[in-house]
Protein backbone atom coordinates (compact mmCIF):
# COMPACT_ATOMS: atom_id res chain seq x y z
CA UNK A 1 0.00 0.00 0.00
CA UNK A 2 1.19 3.55 -0.66
CA UNK A 3 0.94 6.56 1.57
CA UNK A 4 -1.78 8.67 0.01
CA UNK A 5 -1.93 11.85 2.01
CA UNK A 6 1.56 13.37 1.70
CA UNK A 7 1.22 13.19 -2.07
CA UNK A 8 -1.70 15.56 -2.04
CA UNK A 9 -2.01 19.29 -1.64
CA UNK A 10 -3.59 22.38 -3.06
CA UNK A 11 -3.08 24.20 -6.34
CA UNK A 12 -4.25 27.44 -7.85
CA UNK A 13 -3.11 29.97 -10.39
CA UNK A 14 -1.10 31.74 -7.68
CA UNK A 15 1.37 28.99 -6.82
CA UNK A 16 1.26 28.31 -3.08
CA UNK A 17 2.29 25.10 -1.34
CA UNK A 18 0.07 23.56 1.33
CA UNK A 19 0.42 20.08 2.81
CA UNK A 20 -2.70 18.02 3.39
CA UNK A 21 -2.19 17.79 7.16
CA UNK A 22 -2.65 14.06 7.70
CA UNK A 23 -4.50 11.04 6.32
CA UNK A 24 -7.78 11.93 8.06
CA UNK A 25 -7.88 15.58 7.04
CA UNK A 26 -11.05 16.85 5.41
CA UNK A 27 -11.27 18.76 2.17
CA UNK A 28 -12.76 21.64 4.18
CA UNK A 29 -9.74 21.87 6.48
CA UNK A 30 -7.33 21.73 3.55
CA UNK A 31 -9.30 24.38 1.71
CA UNK A 32 -9.42 26.67 4.75
CA UNK A 33 -5.68 26.35 5.31
CA UNK A 34 -5.09 27.07 1.64
CA UNK A 35 -7.36 30.13 1.70
CA UNK A 36 -5.39 31.54 4.62
CA UNK A 37 -2.17 31.06 2.69
CA UNK A 38 -3.78 32.65 -0.35
CA UNK A 39 -4.70 35.77 1.61
CA UNK A 40 -1.14 36.05 2.89
CA UNK A 41 0.28 35.83 -0.60
CA UNK A 42 -2.27 38.24 -2.11
CA UNK A 43 -2.62 40.66 0.84
CA UNK A 44 -1.28 43.64 -1.07
CA UNK A 45 -3.97 43.19 -3.74
CA UNK A 46 -6.90 41.75 -1.82
CA UNK A 47 -6.58 43.39 1.60
CA UNK A 48 -7.83 40.26 3.30
CA UNK A 49 -11.31 40.44 1.79
CA UNK A 50 -13.55 37.40 2.16
CA UNK A 51 -13.93 35.25 -0.92
CA UNK A 52 -16.39 32.47 -1.71
CA UNK A 53 -14.97 29.43 -3.45
CA UNK A 54 -15.65 25.87 -4.50
CA UNK A 55 -13.12 23.04 -4.38
CA UNK A 56 -12.30 20.72 -7.27
CA UNK A 57 -9.72 18.12 -8.16
CA UNK A 58 -7.07 19.41 -10.56
CA UNK A 59 -7.13 16.10 -12.42
CA UNK A 60 -10.61 15.76 -13.88
CA UNK A 61 -12.21 18.82 -12.27
CA UNK A 62 -14.65 16.90 -10.05
CA UNK A 63 -16.48 19.03 -7.48
CA UNK A 64 -15.52 17.94 -3.95
CA UNK A 65 -17.68 18.08 -0.83
CA UNK A 66 -16.18 19.86 2.18
CA UNK A 67 -16.70 16.78 4.37
CA UNK A 68 -14.83 14.47 1.97
CA UNK A 69 -11.68 12.96 3.41
CA UNK A 70 -8.48 13.78 1.55
CA UNK A 71 -7.41 10.14 1.37
CA UNK A 72 -10.76 9.17 -0.16
CA UNK A 73 -10.97 11.69 -2.98
CA UNK A 74 -7.39 12.63 -3.93
CA UNK A 75 -4.91 10.21 -5.44
CA UNK A 76 -1.13 10.28 -5.64
CA UNK A 77 0.17 13.35 -7.47
CA UNK A 78 -3.29 14.91 -7.26
CA UNK A 79 -4.16 18.37 -6.00
CA UNK A 80 -7.04 20.50 -4.85
CA UNK A 81 -8.05 23.55 -6.87
CA UNK A 82 -9.88 26.51 -5.36
CA UNK A 83 -12.28 28.15 -7.80
CA UNK A 84 -13.34 31.55 -6.51
CA UNK A 85 -16.78 32.96 -7.20
CA UNK A 86 -16.69 35.10 -10.31
CA UNK A 87 -13.59 33.37 -11.65
CA UNK A 88 -13.91 31.42 -14.88
CA UNK A 89 -13.93 27.76 -13.92
CA UNK A 90 -11.79 25.25 -15.79
CA UNK A 91 -12.68 21.58 -15.60
CA UNK A 92 -10.18 20.14 -18.04
CA UNK A 93 -7.34 17.86 -17.02
CA UNK A 94 -4.62 20.45 -17.58
CA UNK A 95 -2.64 20.94 -14.38
CA UNK A 96 -3.22 24.52 -13.28
CA UNK A 97 -0.72 24.82 -10.45
CA UNK A 98 0.72 22.71 -7.75
CA UNK A 99 1.80 21.67 -4.28
CA UNK A 100 4.85 20.01 -2.79
CA UNK A 101 5.14 16.22 -3.05
CA UNK A 102 6.67 15.48 0.34
CA UNK A 103 6.71 11.69 0.07
CA UNK A 104 9.05 11.59 -2.94
CA UNK A 105 12.32 9.88 -2.13
CA UNK A 106 15.14 10.84 -4.45
CA UNK A 107 16.91 7.66 -5.61
CA UNK A 108 20.61 7.19 -4.95
CA UNK A 109 21.15 4.33 -7.39
CA UNK A 110 21.87 4.66 -11.09
CA UNK A 111 21.17 2.73 -14.27
CA UNK A 112 23.84 3.21 -16.93
CA UNK A 113 22.37 3.74 -20.38
CA UNK A 114 24.30 2.75 -23.49
CA UNK A 115 21.55 2.52 -26.11
CA UNK A 116 21.88 -1.25 -26.37
CA UNK A 117 20.94 -3.02 -23.14
CA UNK A 118 17.85 -1.38 -21.60
CA UNK A 119 15.20 -3.94 -20.55
CA UNK A 120 11.46 -3.53 -20.14
CA UNK A 121 11.88 -4.08 -16.39
CA UNK A 122 14.62 -1.42 -16.24
CA UNK A 123 12.41 1.09 -18.01
CA UNK A 124 9.46 0.48 -15.68
CA UNK A 125 11.79 0.90 -12.68
CA UNK A 126 13.02 4.19 -14.12
CA UNK A 127 9.40 5.28 -14.52
CA UNK A 128 8.74 4.48 -10.87
CA UNK A 129 11.54 6.81 -9.85
CA UNK A 130 13.73 4.06 -8.40
CA UNK A 131 16.88 5.01 -10.28
CA UNK A 132 18.73 7.95 -11.74
CA UNK A 133 20.44 7.83 -15.13
CA UNK A 134 24.01 8.14 -16.32
CA UNK A 135 25.64 7.34 -19.65
CA UNK A 136 28.46 4.91 -20.25
CA UNK A 137 31.73 6.39 -21.53
CA UNK A 138 31.30 4.47 -24.79
CA UNK A 139 27.89 6.07 -25.32
CA UNK A 140 29.28 9.54 -24.69
CA UNK A 141 32.01 8.98 -27.28
CA UNK A 142 29.50 7.84 -29.90
CA UNK A 143 27.27 10.85 -29.25
CA UNK A 144 30.22 13.27 -29.56
CA UNK A 145 31.42 11.76 -32.83
CA UNK A 146 27.96 11.94 -34.40
CA UNK A 147 27.59 15.57 -33.36
CA UNK A 148 31.01 16.47 -34.76
CA UNK A 149 29.93 15.12 -38.15
CA UNK A 150 26.76 17.25 -38.12
CA UNK A 151 28.85 20.33 -37.27
CA UNK A 152 31.19 19.55 -40.19
CA UNK A 153 28.23 19.31 -42.59
CA UNK A 154 26.92 22.67 -41.36
CA UNK A 155 30.30 24.38 -41.86
CA UNK A 156 30.57 22.90 -45.35
CA UNK A 157 26.99 23.90 -46.23
CA UNK A 158 26.16 20.31 -47.12
CA UNK A 159 22.44 19.77 -47.59
CA UNK A 160 21.11 17.36 -44.95
CA UNK A 161 17.41 16.69 -44.41
CA UNK A 162 16.17 18.20 -41.15
CA UNK A 163 19.43 20.05 -40.55
CA UNK A 164 19.20 22.77 -43.17
CA UNK A 165 15.99 21.81 -44.97
CA UNK A 166 12.33 21.95 -44.11
CA UNK A 167 10.39 18.88 -43.02
CA UNK A 168 7.98 16.52 -44.76
CA UNK A 169 6.44 18.27 -47.75
CA UNK A 170 9.00 21.08 -47.24
CA UNK A 171 12.03 18.78 -47.48
CA UNK A 172 13.22 20.55 -50.63
CA UNK A 173 13.15 23.98 -48.99
CA UNK A 174 16.67 25.12 -48.00
CA UNK A 175 17.01 27.08 -44.76
CA UNK A 176 19.65 29.83 -44.35
CA UNK A 177 22.42 29.05 -41.85
CA UNK A 178 21.43 31.92 -39.54
CA UNK A 179 17.95 30.38 -39.13
CA UNK A 180 18.92 26.76 -38.44
CA UNK A 181 18.36 27.00 -34.68
CA UNK A 182 15.05 28.78 -35.21
CA UNK A 183 14.05 25.95 -37.56
CA UNK A 184 14.38 23.43 -34.74
CA UNK A 185 12.45 25.56 -32.25
CA UNK A 186 9.66 26.10 -34.75
CA UNK A 187 9.44 22.36 -35.43
CA UNK A 188 8.99 21.55 -31.76
CA UNK A 189 6.43 24.27 -31.11
CA UNK A 190 4.34 23.49 -34.19
CA UNK A 191 4.37 19.78 -33.35
CA UNK A 192 2.92 20.38 -29.88
CA UNK A 193 -0.56 19.51 -31.10
CA UNK A 194 -1.45 16.66 -28.72
CA UNK A 195 -4.74 16.49 -26.85
CA UNK A 196 -6.26 14.57 -23.97
CA UNK A 197 -5.23 13.90 -20.42
CA UNK A 198 -1.53 14.16 -19.62
CA UNK A 199 0.53 11.04 -19.19
CA UNK A 200 1.06 10.03 -15.59
CA UNK A 201 4.28 11.10 -13.91
CA UNK A 202 5.57 7.53 -14.12
CA UNK A 203 4.86 7.19 -17.83
CA UNK A 204 6.40 10.57 -18.61
CA UNK A 205 9.55 9.47 -16.79
CA UNK A 206 9.62 6.35 -18.94
CA UNK A 207 9.29 8.30 -22.19
CA UNK A 208 12.08 10.69 -21.21
CA UNK A 209 14.36 7.87 -20.07
CA UNK A 210 13.77 5.95 -23.28
CA UNK A 211 14.44 9.01 -25.44
CA UNK A 212 17.75 9.45 -23.62
CA UNK A 213 18.60 5.79 -24.22
CA UNK A 214 17.85 6.11 -27.94
CA UNK A 215 19.99 9.22 -28.28
CA UNK A 216 22.79 7.39 -26.42
CA UNK A 217 23.17 5.04 -29.40
CA UNK A 218 25.00 7.87 -31.13
CA UNK A 219 23.07 7.93 -34.39
CA UNK A 220 20.95 11.05 -33.79
CA UNK A 221 23.48 13.86 -33.96
CA UNK A 222 22.58 15.63 -30.72
CA UNK A 223 25.28 17.34 -28.67
CA UNK A 224 26.47 16.01 -25.33
CA UNK A 225 25.43 19.35 -23.86
CA UNK A 226 21.81 18.74 -24.85
CA UNK A 227 21.83 15.11 -23.80
CA UNK A 228 23.42 16.00 -20.46
CA UNK A 229 20.67 18.59 -19.87
CA UNK A 230 18.03 15.93 -20.51
CA UNK A 231 19.73 13.57 -18.06
CA UNK A 232 19.88 16.27 -15.39
CA UNK A 233 16.20 17.01 -15.89
CA UNK A 234 15.37 13.31 -15.54
CA UNK A 235 17.49 12.94 -12.42
CA UNK A 236 15.76 15.96 -10.86
CA UNK A 237 12.40 14.48 -11.95
CA UNK A 238 11.57 17.62 -13.93
CA UNK A 239 8.91 16.26 -16.27
CA UNK A 240 7.03 17.97 -19.08
CA UNK A 241 3.28 17.95 -19.55
CA UNK A 242 2.67 15.34 -22.29
CA UNK A 243 -0.88 14.72 -23.58
CA UNK A 244 -1.55 11.07 -24.33
CA UNK A 245 -3.29 11.49 -27.68
CA UNK A 246 -2.10 12.77 -31.05
CA UNK A 247 0.45 10.32 -32.40
CA UNK A 248 -0.05 8.23 -35.53
CA UNK A 249 3.11 6.26 -34.77
CA UNK A 250 4.46 6.92 -38.25
CA UNK A 251 7.01 9.72 -38.38
CA UNK A 252 7.65 8.80 -34.80
CA UNK A 253 5.52 9.91 -31.86
CA UNK A 254 5.84 13.51 -33.00
CA UNK A 255 3.21 15.26 -30.88
CA UNK A 256 3.93 13.67 -27.49
CA UNK A 257 7.70 13.88 -27.94
CA UNK A 258 7.34 17.53 -28.98
CA UNK A 259 5.48 18.26 -25.74
CA UNK A 260 8.22 16.41 -23.86
CA UNK A 261 10.85 18.60 -25.54
CA UNK A 262 8.88 21.83 -25.12
CA UNK A 263 9.03 21.58 -21.34
CA UNK A 264 12.78 20.97 -21.49
CA UNK A 265 13.00 24.17 -23.54
CA UNK A 266 11.41 26.00 -20.61
CA UNK A 267 8.02 26.43 -22.28
CA UNK A 268 4.62 25.08 -21.32
CA UNK A 269 4.11 23.21 -18.05
CA UNK A 270 6.37 20.94 -16.08
CA UNK A 271 6.20 18.87 -12.88
CA UNK A 272 8.76 18.12 -10.21
CA UNK A 273 8.42 16.69 -6.70
CA UNK A 274 9.34 20.05 -5.21
CA UNK A 275 7.16 22.29 -7.36
CA UNK A 276 4.36 20.10 -8.63
CA UNK A 277 2.83 21.43 -11.87
CA UNK A 278 4.09 24.90 -12.71
CA UNK A 279 5.67 26.98 -15.46
CA UNK A 280 8.39 24.89 -17.09
CA UNK A 281 11.07 27.57 -16.97
CA UNK A 282 10.41 28.21 -13.29
CA UNK A 283 10.59 24.50 -12.49
CA UNK A 284 13.91 24.10 -14.31
CA UNK A 285 15.43 27.19 -12.74
CA UNK A 286 14.20 26.07 -9.32
CA UNK A 287 16.41 23.00 -9.74
CA UNK A 288 19.39 24.97 -11.01
CA UNK A 289 18.81 23.82 -14.60
CA UNK A 290 18.78 25.83 -17.81
CA UNK A 291 16.22 25.42 -20.59
CA UNK A 292 17.44 23.60 -23.68
CA UNK A 293 18.74 25.75 -26.52
CA UNK A 294 18.34 23.52 -29.56
CA UNK A 295 21.20 23.26 -32.02
CA UNK A 296 20.73 22.35 -35.70
CA UNK A 297 19.04 18.90 -36.07
CA UNK A 298 18.35 18.56 -32.34
CA UNK A 299 14.65 19.41 -32.45
CA UNK A 300 14.07 16.73 -35.07
CA UNK A 301 16.25 14.26 -33.17
CA UNK A 302 14.28 14.78 -29.96
CA UNK A 303 10.79 14.35 -31.41
CA UNK A 304 11.28 11.71 -34.11
CA UNK A 305 10.97 8.17 -32.71
CA UNK A 306 8.70 5.51 -31.21
CA UNK A 307 9.33 6.25 -27.54
CA UNK A 308 5.72 6.80 -26.46
CA UNK A 309 4.55 3.56 -28.07
CA UNK A 310 7.52 1.63 -26.72
CA UNK A 311 7.36 3.03 -23.18
CA UNK A 312 3.68 2.23 -22.79
CA UNK A 313 4.37 -1.11 -24.45
CA UNK A 314 7.09 -1.90 -21.91
CA UNK A 315 4.68 -1.22 -19.06
CA UNK A 316 2.01 -3.36 -20.70
CA UNK A 317 4.49 -6.22 -21.11
CA UNK A 318 5.71 -6.09 -17.52
CA UNK A 319 2.19 -5.97 -16.11
CA UNK A 320 1.09 -8.76 -18.45
CA UNK A 321 3.99 -10.90 -17.22
CA UNK A 322 2.92 -10.37 -13.61
CA UNK A 323 -0.77 -11.00 -14.18
CA UNK A 324 -0.10 -14.14 -16.24
CA UNK A 325 1.67 -15.73 -13.27
CA UNK A 326 -1.06 -14.59 -10.91
CA UNK A 327 -3.65 -16.11 -13.25
CA UNK A 328 -2.15 -19.58 -12.78
CA UNK A 329 -2.34 -19.29 -9.00
CA UNK A 330 -5.91 -17.98 -9.07
CA UNK A 331 -6.97 -20.72 -11.48
CA UNK A 332 -5.50 -23.31 -9.12
CA UNK A 333 -7.60 -21.90 -6.28
CA UNK A 334 -10.73 -22.09 -8.42
CA UNK A 335 -9.96 -25.66 -9.45
CA UNK A 336 -9.66 -26.65 -5.79
CA UNK A 337 -12.89 -24.85 -4.88
CA UNK A 338 -14.72 -26.66 -7.70
CA UNK A 339 -13.14 -29.98 -6.73
CA UNK A 340 -11.45 -30.34 -10.08
CA UNK A 341 -8.80 -32.87 -11.04
CA UNK A 342 -5.11 -32.22 -11.62
CA UNK A 343 -4.75 -35.26 -13.90
CA UNK A 344 -4.96 -33.07 -17.01
CA UNK A 345 -1.74 -31.37 -15.93
CA UNK A 346 0.41 -34.52 -15.97
CA UNK A 347 3.80 -33.80 -17.55
CA UNK A 348 3.40 -36.60 -20.13
CA UNK A 349 0.42 -34.81 -21.71
CA UNK A 350 2.35 -31.59 -22.20
CA UNK A 351 5.61 -33.14 -23.32
CA UNK A 352 3.92 -34.34 -26.49
CA UNK A 353 2.74 -30.81 -27.29
CA UNK A 354 5.75 -28.98 -26.03
CA UNK A 355 4.86 -25.32 -26.38
CA UNK A 356 7.02 -23.56 -23.77
CA UNK A 357 4.15 -21.60 -22.24
CA UNK A 358 1.91 -24.63 -21.97
CA UNK A 359 4.64 -26.71 -20.32
CA UNK A 360 5.40 -23.87 -17.89
CA UNK A 361 1.78 -23.41 -16.82
CA UNK A 362 1.22 -27.14 -16.33
CA UNK A 363 4.36 -27.32 -14.19
CA UNK A 364 3.24 -24.36 -12.10
CA UNK A 365 -0.18 -25.92 -11.53
CA UNK A 366 1.38 -29.20 -10.46
CA UNK A 367 3.54 -27.32 -7.95
CA UNK A 368 0.48 -25.63 -6.44
CA UNK A 369 -1.99 -28.52 -6.36
CA UNK A 370 -2.18 -31.77 -4.39
CA UNK A 371 1.14 -33.64 -4.18
CA UNK A 372 3.26 -35.62 -1.75
CA UNK A 373 5.00 -32.37 -0.83
CA UNK A 374 1.83 -30.27 -0.51
CA UNK A 375 -1.18 -32.54 0.18
CA UNK A 376 -4.70 -31.16 -0.18
CA UNK A 377 -7.55 -32.29 2.07
CA UNK A 378 -10.00 -31.00 -0.51
CA UNK A 379 -8.44 -33.13 -3.25
CA UNK A 380 -8.44 -36.16 -0.97
CA UNK A 381 -12.16 -35.68 -0.23
CA UNK A 382 -13.17 -36.30 -3.85
CA UNK A 383 -10.43 -38.63 -5.00
CA UNK A 384 -12.93 -41.45 -5.66
CA UNK A 385 -15.59 -39.35 -7.38
CA UNK A 386 -17.12 -40.61 -10.64
CA UNK A 387 -16.41 -37.46 -12.70
CA UNK A 388 -14.44 -38.46 -15.79
CA UNK A 389 -13.06 -35.06 -16.76
CA UNK A 390 -13.48 -31.37 -16.01
CA UNK A 391 -14.80 -28.55 -18.16
CA UNK A 392 -12.44 -26.83 -20.58
CA UNK A 393 -12.02 -23.78 -18.34
CA UNK A 394 -10.33 -26.08 -15.81
CA UNK A 395 -8.88 -28.88 -17.91
CA UNK A 396 -7.39 -26.63 -20.61
CA UNK A 397 -5.74 -24.04 -18.36
CA UNK A 398 -2.20 -24.93 -19.56
CA UNK A 399 -3.19 -24.70 -23.21
CA UNK A 400 -5.05 -21.39 -22.81
CA UNK A 401 -2.83 -19.68 -20.27
CA UNK A 402 0.20 -21.13 -22.01
CA UNK A 403 -0.31 -19.37 -25.33
CA UNK A 404 -0.67 -16.11 -23.40
CA UNK A 405 2.75 -16.72 -21.86
CA UNK A 406 4.26 -17.36 -25.28
CA UNK A 407 2.57 -14.26 -26.68
CA UNK A 408 4.00 -12.11 -23.90
CA UNK A 409 7.47 -13.59 -24.46
CA UNK A 410 7.27 -12.77 -28.17
CA UNK A 411 6.12 -9.21 -27.55
CA UNK A 412 8.70 -8.64 -24.83
CA UNK A 413 11.49 -9.66 -27.19
CA UNK A 414 10.23 -7.31 -29.89
CA UNK A 415 9.68 -4.38 -27.52
CA UNK A 416 13.13 -4.94 -25.99
CA UNK A 417 14.66 -4.59 -29.45
CA UNK A 418 12.66 -1.41 -30.01
CA UNK A 419 13.86 0.07 -26.70
CA UNK A 420 17.44 -0.18 -27.92
CA UNK A 421 16.92 0.97 -31.51
CA UNK A 422 17.72 4.21 -33.31
CA UNK A 423 14.28 5.34 -34.48
CA UNK A 424 14.72 8.90 -35.73
CA UNK A 425 15.56 10.30 -39.15
CA UNK A 426 17.96 11.01 -40.69
CA UNK A 427 20.43 8.75 -38.91
CA UNK A 428 24.07 9.71 -38.45
CA UNK A 429 26.79 7.16 -39.16
CA UNK A 430 29.93 8.83 -37.89
CA UNK A 431 32.32 6.06 -38.88
CA UNK A 432 31.12 6.22 -42.48
CA UNK A 433 31.02 10.01 -42.41
CA UNK A 434 27.47 10.29 -43.70
CA UNK A 435 23.81 10.65 -42.79
CA UNK A 436 21.11 8.42 -44.21
CA UNK A 437 17.36 8.98 -44.51
CA UNK A 438 15.22 5.95 -43.81
CA UNK A 439 12.08 4.86 -42.03
CA UNK A 440 13.12 3.56 -38.60
CA UNK A 441 10.63 5.99 -37.04
CA UNK A 442 7.70 3.92 -38.35
CA UNK A 443 5.90 2.27 -35.45
CA UNK A 444 4.55 -0.79 -37.25
CA UNK A 445 6.70 -3.23 -35.26
CA UNK A 446 5.56 -2.19 -31.77
CA UNK A 447 2.03 -1.44 -33.01
CA UNK A 448 1.51 -4.95 -34.37
CA UNK A 449 3.15 -6.50 -31.31
CA UNK A 450 0.95 -4.57 -28.87
CA UNK A 451 -2.20 -5.42 -30.80
CA UNK A 452 -1.09 -9.05 -30.49
CA UNK A 453 -0.41 -8.59 -26.77
CA UNK A 454 -3.92 -7.23 -26.19
CA UNK A 455 -5.49 -10.17 -28.00
CA UNK A 456 -3.31 -12.64 -26.13
CA UNK A 457 -3.57 -11.35 -22.57
CA UNK A 458 -7.33 -10.76 -22.94
CA UNK A 459 -7.80 -14.53 -22.97
CA UNK A 460 -6.82 -14.63 -19.29
CA UNK A 461 -9.88 -12.51 -18.52
CA UNK A 462 -12.08 -14.45 -20.92
CA UNK A 463 -11.41 -17.81 -19.29
CA UNK A 464 -11.42 -16.26 -15.81
CA UNK A 465 -14.93 -14.90 -16.30
CA UNK A 466 -16.09 -18.39 -17.30
CA UNK A 467 -14.54 -19.85 -14.15
CA UNK A 468 -16.31 -17.17 -12.10
CA UNK A 469 -19.57 -18.33 -13.71
CA UNK A 470 -18.86 -21.87 -12.56
CA UNK A 471 -18.13 -20.67 -9.03
CA UNK A 472 -21.34 -18.64 -8.63
CA UNK A 473 -23.73 -20.97 -10.50
CA UNK A 474 -24.97 -23.71 -8.15
CA UNK A 475 -25.88 -25.92 -11.10
CA UNK A 476 -22.18 -26.08 -11.97
CA UNK A 477 -20.42 -25.79 -8.63
CA UNK A 478 -22.42 -27.61 -5.93
CA UNK A 479 -21.79 -24.45 -3.91
CA UNK A 480 -24.38 -21.95 -2.59
CA UNK A 481 -25.75 -19.67 -5.28
CA UNK A 482 -23.52 -16.64 -5.79
CA UNK A 483 -21.35 -17.86 -2.92
CA UNK A 484 -23.53 -16.39 -0.20
CA UNK A 485 -25.62 -17.66 2.68
CA UNK A 486 -29.20 -16.48 2.93
CA UNK A 487 -29.58 -16.06 -0.83
CA UNK A 488 -32.26 -13.53 -1.61
CA UNK A 489 -31.44 -11.45 1.42
CA UNK A 490 -27.83 -11.37 0.25
CA UNK A 491 -26.77 -11.20 -3.42
CA UNK A 492 -23.20 -12.32 -2.89
CA UNK A 493 -21.11 -12.34 -6.06
CA UNK A 494 -24.05 -11.88 -8.42
CA UNK A 495 -23.12 -8.39 -9.58
CA UNK A 496 -19.38 -8.99 -9.21
CA UNK A 497 -19.78 -11.60 -11.95
CA UNK A 498 -21.70 -9.04 -14.01
CA UNK A 499 -18.76 -6.66 -13.67
CA UNK A 500 -16.37 -9.35 -14.88
CA UNK A 501 -18.61 -10.06 -17.87
CA UNK A 502 -18.82 -6.33 -18.69
CA UNK A 503 -15.02 -5.95 -18.61
CA UNK A 504 -14.55 -8.99 -20.85
CA UNK A 505 -17.05 -7.54 -23.30
CA UNK A 506 -15.19 -4.21 -23.37
CA UNK A 507 -11.99 -6.09 -24.09
CA UNK A 508 -13.55 -7.68 -27.14
CA UNK A 509 -13.81 -4.22 -28.70
CA UNK A 510 -10.41 -3.08 -27.44
CA UNK A 511 -8.78 -6.15 -28.97
CA UNK A 512 -9.68 -5.01 -32.48
CA UNK A 513 -6.22 -4.27 -33.95
CA UNK A 514 -5.53 -0.56 -34.35
CA UNK A 515 -2.59 -1.31 -36.64
CA UNK A 516 -4.87 -2.56 -39.43
CA UNK A 517 -5.89 1.08 -39.93
CA UNK A 518 -3.93 3.76 -41.76
CA UNK A 519 -4.65 7.32 -42.85
CA UNK A 520 -2.50 9.36 -45.20
CA UNK A 521 -1.16 12.61 -43.68
CA UNK A 522 1.39 15.37 -44.30
CA UNK A 523 0.26 15.96 -47.88
CA UNK A 524 0.70 12.25 -48.66
CA UNK A 525 4.38 12.16 -47.68
CA UNK A 526 3.33 10.09 -44.66
CA UNK A 527 0.95 7.91 -46.62
CA UNK A 528 1.03 4.86 -44.34
CA UNK A 529 0.93 5.05 -40.57
CA UNK A 530 0.94 2.48 -37.75
CA UNK A 531 -1.60 3.86 -35.24
CA UNK A 532 0.81 2.51 -32.64
CA UNK A 533 -0.06 5.07 -29.97
CA UNK A 534 -3.61 3.75 -29.74
CA UNK A 535 -2.32 0.16 -29.89
CA UNK A 536 -0.20 0.88 -26.80
CA UNK A 537 -2.88 2.74 -24.86
CA UNK A 538 -5.57 0.15 -25.47
CA UNK A 539 -3.18 -2.69 -24.65
CA UNK A 540 -2.79 -1.09 -21.23
CA UNK A 541 -6.56 -0.81 -20.88
CA UNK A 542 -6.92 -4.49 -21.71
CA UNK A 543 -4.32 -5.34 -19.07
CA UNK A 544 -6.24 -3.17 -16.58
CA UNK A 545 -9.39 -5.19 -17.24
CA UNK A 546 -7.58 -8.52 -17.04
CA UNK A 547 -6.19 -7.57 -13.63
CA UNK A 548 -9.66 -6.58 -12.44
CA UNK A 549 -11.40 -9.74 -13.70
CA UNK A 550 -8.77 -11.97 -12.12
CA UNK A 551 -9.14 -10.04 -8.84
CA UNK A 552 -12.84 -10.88 -8.90
CA UNK A 553 -12.05 -14.54 -9.52
CA UNK A 554 -9.59 -14.51 -6.62
CA UNK A 555 -12.22 -13.10 -4.28
CA UNK A 556 -14.79 -15.62 -5.48
CA UNK A 557 -12.44 -18.61 -5.26
CA UNK A 558 -11.41 -17.75 -1.71
CA UNK A 559 -15.05 -17.26 -0.75
CA UNK A 560 -15.86 -20.67 -2.24
CA UNK A 561 -13.10 -22.32 -0.19
CA UNK A 562 -14.84 -21.19 2.98
CA UNK A 563 -17.84 -23.35 2.12
CA UNK A 564 -15.54 -26.39 2.02
CA UNK A 565 -14.18 -25.87 5.53
CA UNK A 566 -12.87 -27.47 7.65
CA UNK A 567 -11.11 -29.05 4.67
CA UNK A 568 -8.00 -27.23 3.56
CA UNK A 569 -6.24 -26.91 0.22
CA UNK A 570 -2.47 -27.12 -0.26
CA UNK A 571 -0.09 -25.06 1.87
CA UNK A 572 0.86 -22.66 -0.98
CA UNK A 573 -2.78 -21.97 -1.82
CA UNK A 574 -3.70 -21.55 1.84
CA UNK A 575 -0.99 -18.87 2.02
CA UNK A 576 -2.65 -17.07 -0.88
CA UNK A 577 -6.00 -17.32 0.91
CA UNK A 578 -4.48 -15.91 4.10
CA UNK A 579 -2.87 -13.05 2.20
CA UNK A 580 -6.17 -12.08 0.63
CA UNK A 581 -8.03 -12.28 3.94
CA UNK A 582 -5.43 -9.96 5.48
CA UNK A 583 -6.82 -7.18 3.28
CA UNK A 584 -10.36 -8.36 2.42
CA UNK A 585 -12.83 -10.14 4.68
CA UNK A 586 -15.21 -12.76 3.33
CA UNK A 587 -18.93 -12.08 2.87
CA UNK A 588 -19.99 -14.10 5.88
CA UNK A 589 -17.49 -12.32 8.11
CA UNK A 590 -18.95 -8.97 7.10
CA UNK A 591 -22.52 -10.12 7.38
CA UNK A 592 -23.86 -8.29 4.36
CA UNK A 593 -24.43 -8.85 0.66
Amino acid sequence: MHNLCPNKGLSWRTHCLVSCGGPSSSIQSLGSKALGCYHQVKKLEDSGREMEFSMRRCQGGELLHPEDMVEDVLEDNDFLQLVFTGETERYDTSPLATAVQSSYQEPNKYISLDGTSLTTADLVSLGQGLFKIKLTLEAEERVQKARELIDVFIRENKVVYGVNTGFGKFACTLIPKEQLMKLQENLVRSSCAGVGAPLSIERTRMVLALRINTLAKGHSGVSMETLDSMIKAFNASCLSWVPEKGTLGASGDLAPLAHLTLGLMGEGRMWSPQSGWADAKAVLEGHGLRPLVLKPKEGLALINGTQLISSLGAEAVERALAVSRQADVIAALTLEALKGSKKAFHSAIHEVRAHPGQVEVAERLRSLLDSDVFPSQIAESHRSCTRVQDSYTLRCIPQIHGVVNDTIAFVQKLISTELNSATDNPLVFAEAGETMSGGNFHGEYPAKALDYLAIGVHELASISERRIERLVNPALSELPAFLTQDGGLNCGFMVAHCTAAALVSENKTLCHPSSVDSLSTSAATEDHVSMGGWAARKALRVVDHVEQVLAIELLAACQALEFLRPLKTTAPLEKVYELLRSVSLGWRSRGKS
